[in-house]
């Protein structure tokens, strides 16, 4: 079905009004929760198949994190919905003022390959919440879980309501040639660029979810092993390929040798000693991305791992030491299983070092010292992050996510997801009982006298 024709029928449906009930926004998560379930194995051997991803890392890191998502929003739904009432200015006596929450309409959602099923589903899902119409894009690059996923779309949902655009760049570029209502879009930084200079060109509002090269901070006073515990899991999750992966560490010269250590240690404890050998280990995406790393590694001084397999796209978890700020793996999100290690003397010359960057899209700090901890989240911008822990800050439906500045626009997750897709139109509403005269012409020095009276409540 042409792209035009999908775009021409949900608009259609969406003015029919239907899309705009609590009971039908309720039906419609239903539908995608209980789509998601039947075809549940598929998706998980989709992935298994696209990334190498284990059943219980599939479950752990995108359908499990679905289904919590799906339940928190139909949860507070009804709630959302409701209009708000604020407070009305005096000036404008007599008059209530409230807010209406209404969708945005037609809505695109454009979702990248590392994460395929949630970072496809779970922005879709909150569409679906605030009302919308919505044509969802997968990635080409994870071929099998886009076309079970086409399946639990078509099966919970008339593609006059929700649709499945499946294709490469072709199918993206006439996607953008369109004129949606609201466009929701996961990737790379150049290519957010993109989808935000065709978005111009019809004035479509946009999320960019982006990504960065995150910082990890590991600071004296850390507990050391358990930094590099949580370091390891939350770098090597999808062999790297992770937006919010700790890029990068920044360790305080006191601690390097033995953080060094433990991540060794945790990686064999966790991984294995020849991890290339472990089931459960996923894969780079295609031979591109495992080429464009293994050559990301080259003139570097490796402590651990530095090699892989190009028959099964997999790279060994790798830890560089001695690497300098210009290094060409410090020039671009590594997005891999490659964690480099740069030393720093004092925290204000770790702060710098950041500061002269992008801004990340996550940021991880470990430490003990709480005057630590308030000093890089007061004086660091970055789209959010933990403190003693890596990734977990986006598995709450509680806390939005997004970027900031080179790391994206917008949040989405739990209420974000209902607001990013929702319009919020204020209303002021006024009797006809009463009309206070102040502000007709003619004027004079008493009414001007009354109208600042007013304007200062």
């Amino acid at each position: 079905m042409k792209t035009e024709f999908i775009i021409e029928r949900q608009r259609k449906f969406y003015d029919t009004g239907k899309t705009r009930s609590y009971a039908f926004r309720k039906k419609a998560l239903c539908r995608l929760e209980s789509s998601v379930k039947k075809y549940e194995k598929q998706l998980i051997a989709a992935l298994h198949r696209d990334l190498h991803k284990s059943s219980f890392e599939a479950y752990m890191t995108e359908i499990g994190m679905l289904y919590q998502e799906i339940g928190y929003l139909k949860k507070h739904l009804k709630g959302w919905m409701k209009p708000e009432r604020v407070p009305a200015p005096l000036a404008q006596f007599p008059s209530k003022c409230y807010r209406i929450k209404e969708p945005y309409g037609v809505t695109l959602i454009m979702a990248p390959w590392n994460y395929p099923v949630l970072l496809s589903l779970e922005p879709m899902a909150g569409a679906i919440a605030a009302g919308n119409c919505c044509v969802l894009k997968p990635s080409d690059y994870a071929p099998h879980t886009a076309a079970v996923m086409e399946k639990v779309i078509k099966d919970a949902f008339p593609t006059y309501y929700v649709a499945t655009v499946l294709g490469g760049r072709k199918e993206n570029e006439c996607l953008l040639e369109q004129n949606f209502d609201y466009i929701f879009f996961t990737g790379s930084v150049e290519v957010g660029k993109l989808v935000m200079k065709k978005a111009s060109k019809t004035l479509t509002p946009v999320t960019l979810e982006l990504g960065g090269k995150s910082p990890c901070i590991v600071e004296s006073s850390a507990d050391i092993s358990l930094a590099a515990k949580r370091i390891v899991f939350g770098k090597f999750l999808n062999s790297g390929q992770t937006c919010v992966a700790p890029d990068y560490i920044l360790a305080d010269q006191k601690v390097e040798k033995k953080l060094i250590f433990y991540l060794r240690y945790w990686i064999r404890k966790m991984i294995g000693e020849q991890p290339l050998s472990n089931p459960d280990y996923p894969a780079m995406i295609n031979q591109k991305h495992y080429q464009r790393v293994m050559n990301l590694i080259r003139h570097e001084k490796i402590a651990e791992g530095g090699y892989g397999d190009c028959v099964s796209r997999q790279i060994a978890p790798t830890i560089l030491i001695h690497v300098k700020e210009d290094a060409p793996i410090m020039q671009e999100e590594i997005f891999g299983p490659v964690l480099p290690i740069l030393s720093y003397q004092s925290l204000k010359e770790a702060k710098a070092l950041i500061q002269r960057r992008p801004k990340p899209l996550a940021l991880y700090l470990f430490t003990k010292n709480d005057k630590v901890e308030q000093d890089i989240i007061s004086h660091l911008s970055y789209g959010g992050g933990c403190v003693n822990d890596t990734i977990v800050h986006l598995a709450s439906s509680y806390m939005g996510f997004g970027g900031v500045g080179h790391s994206g626009m917008g949040s989405y997750h739990g209420k974000d997801s209902f607001d990013t897709f929702t319009h919020k139109k204020s209303i002021l509403k006024k009797t006809g009982s009463l009309d206070i005269p102040v502000r007709y012409m003619p004027y004079g020095q008493i009414k001007e006298r009354l109208m600042r009276f007013f304007l200062k409540f």
